[in-house]
């Protein structure tokens, strides 16, 4: 089993998450069980992908999990192209989460290529 509290790519997948749910505190009531919670679902759902697929028993697993992982920060990146859309979130708060979420799934990549060719 792997500890996947020494990643790097989980630990900022972590701060990604608490920068969402800080930017999601001021969206409209309205939004609670919209995009509030899809947005924090979707960056929640990076590290606890990169935890789970840490604790599967084979490499073809683990990068199951980590390109969930990517998924989820594919997803979390629309639903901040959307907020910022709809005025929820200013430009340079949009642009600054964007470019973490485009981060971690480059990092998350990188760690898929190289979990698949251990794995073959």
């Amino acid at each position: 089993m792997r500890d996947f509290k020494r990643l790097e790519v989980w630990q900022r997948a972590r701060s990604f998450t608490r920068d969402v749910y800080r930017a999601t505190a001021g969206f409209p009531s309205e939004e609670a069980f919209g995009l509030t919670a899809q947005l924090r679902r979707a960056a929640g759902s990076i590290g606890a992908n990169i935890a789970e697929g840490a604790g599967r028993s084979s490499d073809v697993d683990y990068a199951r999990f980590i390109r969930y992982a990517a998924g989820s920060a594919n997803e979390s990146e629309h639903h901040l192209i959307l907020a910022s859309d709809l005025g929820y979130l200013d430009g340079e708060q949009a642009t600054r989460l964007g470019c973490d979420a485009a981060a971690i799934r480059s990092m998350l990549t990188r760690l898929s290529q190289r979990l698949s060719d251990t794995g073959n």
